[in-house]
């Protein structure tokens, strides 16, 4: 995970960081899984509101590496890797971010684990996201971690519900 454990504070089991978010997609399972492992997809949907993603790059497999930059609305841009721990489709996936700071440093790791359950043609997704490594610098990012999971699964909603998505799977 973080190479250079210099500075790097194990996070608590209970970090006041982790989240669980539970949200109902009217799209079925499949299409909503889709949406989180091709790439061209997630560059559509993935960070908060206002912001893009010029790369985005997902190898969706076990071992398989996720790499993202997020694009803010004042231009700043935010790297992120993760690996894929586990892929089980179209039921759950596991994977650790890490945030890298302008030097390539992960600054925090936060495993999460996405879970897919259809209902009569609609998904319920459950995001578990727990800290696992913080660096000092951390809780000035980890802060709005709610906020931006909050908006990508807004964003996220209105990308399976678009008929054009619809057409293409």
């Amino acid at each position: 995970m973080c190479a250079n454990n210099a500075g790097v504070d194990r996070a608590t089991e209970s970090s006041r960081w982790d989240l669980v978010m539970t949200r109902t997609f009217d799209a079925p399972r499949d299409l909503v899984f889709k949406a989180w492992t091709d790439p061209k997809q997630v560059q559509q949907w993935w960070g908060p509101h206002g912001f893009t993603n010029p790369r985005c790059e997902v190898d969706a497999r076990r071992g398989g590496a996720m790499r993202i930059d997020m694009r803010g609305p004042n231009g700043v841009v935010y790297p992120m890797q993760a690996v894929f721990e586990e892929v089980r489709q179209p039921e759950r996936l596991v994977f650790v971010t890490r945030a890298l700071d302008d030097k390539g440093n992960s600054m925090f790791e936060v495993r999460n684990t996405v879970t897919f359950v259809e209902h009569g043609g609609k998904t319920e997704l459950t995001l578990e996201a727990q800290v696992i490594r913080a660096t000092a610098v951390a809780p000035e990012y980890l802060k709005g971690m709610e906020a931006g999971w909050s908006q990508s699964l807004e964003r996220l909603a209105a990308h399976v519900r678009s008929p054009r998505q619809r057409a293409d799977n």
